[in-house]
């Protein structure tokens, strides 16, 4: 075994590893909240499942870009949610529910969504691109539903030790996760570099603003929902849209590389977005916080002038 399969290895089981402490945090409520929600998880897809990809597909005839990062692009865009997205979201102050849940039921509804839109993009541009669905159930149920499912399940049986354990366990993996990522993006190196250049970088900045004004309009009049489905549209699950971009790619270096930088640069697109909204959360849950108190300081002077 290869020291580039090792480290793909480790990466893959600090991602698991991820999002069963995210599934500590977690009911089977929350995994399923969108689908007991139809009209949340429809304004989801819409963004995630057409806009995204046909924006992805304009980038990719607009900008004069190495066919690589065409196909990357167009990859992650019709991905879904990425594993790492339930930490910045929550951090940005995301609902917990309708995080969870609209990891939990792109990923499943992903088995079937990703080949329909692989085979639409294949027909109207009349391109040999292909992905069948037990790729991707192999890729989204090892990463994101298994791990996931087996942690709102320890929750359910033994929740006296699952916070504690939740936050060491991803402590743990997300050191593992760094750790696992620097000898592959040493080795990606070349290719990389190679990538930048050709509009690839304001491409992929163009793609990200789209993804978070698009989610967070749809997102609806949550301001919670918002933030979440803008997160969610702007990056996606790289092993899903690595799993589409090799099948149609098989052996090209490039396409690793370029889906590599494309998240690094739309995570690095997103940070003002998720300070801004981590601020608007905060500054809004201190004033119902004041708004509570002083509620019931007004309650308390009543009490006690009826008792006098």
């Amino acid at each position: 075994m290869s020291s580039a399969t090792v480290d793909v290895i480790i990466v893959k089981a600090s991602i698991a590893l991820l999002v069963f402490g995210l599934g500590l945090h977690g009911t089977m409520r929350d995994a399923t909240h969108l689908l007991r929600h139809p009209h949340l998880l429809a304004r989801a897809l819409l963004s995630m499942s057409v806009v995204m990809p046909i924006a992805a597909m304009l980038i990719a005839m607009m900008f004069q870009l190495q066919p690589a990062v065409k196909v990357a692009l167009i990859a992650l865009a019709m991905s879904p949610v990425p594993p790492f997205l339930p930490s910045r979201a929550l951090k940005a102050g995301g609902e917990s529910a309708y995080t969870i849940g609209l990891l939990t039921a792109t990923s499943l509804l992903a088995i079937v969504i990703v080949p329909v839109t692989v085979w639409v993009f294949a027909a109207v541009f009349r391109v040999p691109f292909h992905i069948s669905s037990a790729q991707i159930a192999r890729v989204v149920g090892g990463s994101v539903l298994i791990p996931l499912l087996i942690g709102v399940g320890v929750r359910h049986f033994v929740p006296a030790i699952t916070d504690r354990a939740a936050r060491l366990i991803t402590m743990i993996a997300t050191g593992i996760l760094v750790l696992g990522m620097v000898p592959i993006v040493f080795s990606a190196w070349p290719e990389i570099e190679a990538l930048v250049g050709n509009g690839t970088i304001v491409a992929v900045v163009v793609l990200t603003f789209i993804g978070l004004a698009v989610g967070h309009f749809l997102g609806g009049p949550d301001r919670n929902h918002r933030t979440v489905l803008a997160l969610a549209s702007a990056a996606r699950h790289p092993g899903v849209a690595l799993a589409i971009a090799s099948a149609n790619m098989p052996g090209d270096k490039f396409v690793p590389a370029a889906i590599l930088l494309a998240l690094v640069f739309a995570s690095l697109v997103s940070i003002p977005y998720v300070r801004r909204a981590a601020q608007v959360h905060a500054a809004s849950s201190a004033h119902a916080h004041d708004a509570g108190h002083e509620t019931e300081t007004h309650a308390s002077r009543g009490q006690n002038h009826r008792g006098q």
